[in-house]
């Protein structure tokens, strides 16, 4: 069994980062002590998410996993400390562009 951790960008210009920075393979090298199989990445540009497929990260599922996690909470957690390589440049426009989405936008300053 798979299981499944994803990542939604607030716009384009950070979905296209994200698309070019998180691929399979380095979701793969990054969860290689979880992994024992391949992860696949199923790009989904119409709603801003990259999807992944984490091949034998559930040891057989879920409820049969040893690990505490049948959620996928921590999976998601990891997801997001894979560190990506931008430029000042590229960051700046991520940030700077407006968000597409239901959210509000943040108003107090980031660091």
């Amino acid at each position: 069994m798979g299981g499944l951790c994803g990542l939604f960008a607030w716009n384009e210009a950070g979905y296209r980062l994200l698309e070019r920075e998180v691929t399979a393979a380095k979701v793969q090298a990054h969860f290689a002590t979880w992994l024992p199989g391949q992860a696949d990445a199923w790009p989904l540009p119409n709603i801003l998410t990259l999807k992944f497929v984490l091949h034998g990260a559930l040891q057989g599922g879920g409820a049969r996993n040893l690990r505490l996690d049948n959620l996928g909470k921590a999976m998601g957690a990891a997801l997001l400390r894979l560190e990506i390589e931008v430029s000042a440049e590229e960051l700046e426009q991520a940030q700077k562009s407006p968000r597409r989405g239901w959210w509000p936008e943040v108003t107090s300053p980031r660091t």
